[in-house]
């Protein structure tokens, strides 16, 4: 399939025609000032009525920004063309919201082309296979914020609670340690059948005195520090098909035919996705 027909696609599925708030890119961009200065900027998914070229017109002086270029999929320039690609190679940091359903190859050309990136995605991404080995690896995080608001093409307002800021810059929070209050017993965090692991419901219920693999919900990786945790894998259908021999071996994983190929069960009964983590 052609790039055309694939970008025509995108302009037309709902999941992509949402609109960032001016407000979410000043309540995020905010932690990253310092970063900016003597840089090339890169909005390569917005025209000029897109909040993200106003934010960086408004403030090219107070960034101390060395260049600011933007393009858009609505104005015919796809991020995958020969154009769009020869501006990518140039720039310093790609700010925007990309396409939700182009997300995976738009993440893919970031990490190709080695840039530095702050984009909006949705939080269900962490769990795609090509997306997640990334988070595992540090070589991509969540943001400081997470926007509730975007705005529709007719101007109504649309809330989700689930969409959040990828990056590869640091920031102060991704240091921050997550604050544990919770003693293990074996009747709170039972085992799951199929992997040597304990279950945890809720990131704040993590165990502060248990050592070993510990399954968490997707939402923890808001919270990841990575000098306080390890990321082991994830327990989910999407991420087993790809997981390594070795890493399969460790969690003792056992092929189940009721685990849909790798959700993780616990008394027989299929949980949500978890993130297999273990303190340091």
């Amino acid at each position: 399939m052609s790039h055309n027909n694939n970008l025509h696609k995108a302009k037309k599925a709902k999941n992509d025609e949402f609109y960032t708030q001016l407000k979410d890119i000043e309540n995020e961009l905010k932690h990253y000032e310092e970063y900016f200065k003597d840089k090339v900027v890169y909005c390569n998914c917005d025209t000029e009525e897109s909040n993200f070229y106003k934010y960086f017109t408004n403030n090219y002086t107070k960034l101390k920004l060395k260049g600011l270029h933007r393009t858009s999929y609505d104005e015919g320039i796809d991020f995958r063309s020969n154009e769009s690609i020869a501006i990518l190679k140039e720039c310093d940091i790609v700010v925007t919201n990309p396409p939700f359903s182009l997300f995976r190859e738009y993440v893919a050309q970031l990490i190709e082309y080695d840039k530095k990136f702050l984009i909006i995605g949705n939080m269900n991404a962490t769990t795609n296979k090509e997306i997640f080995p990334l988070i595992k690896d540090n070589k991509i995080w969540l943001g400081f914020t997470s926007p509730k608001e975007f705005k529709k093409p007719d101007d109504e307002i649309q809330k989700f609670g689930n969409i959040c800021w990828f990056t590869n810059i640091k920031h102060l929070k991704r240091n921050e340690d997550l604050i544990l209050y919770r003693k293990y017993s074996a009747e709170d965090y039972p085992k799951y059948d199929n992997y040597d692991a304990i279950n945890v419901n809720k990131v704040k219920d993590i165990p502060m005195d248990y050592v070993e693999v510990t399954g968490v919900p997707i939402t923890f990786l808001s919270k990841y520090n990575p000098e306080q945790f390890e990321i082991i894998w994830q327990a989910s259908g999407n991420t087993r098909t790809n997981a390594p021999k070795e890493i399969l071996e460790q969690l003792d994983y056992h092929l189940h035919s009721e685990d849909r190929g790798g959700c993780p069960i616990v008394n027989g009964n299929r949980t949500y996705s978890r993130i297999l983590i273990k303190k340091k």
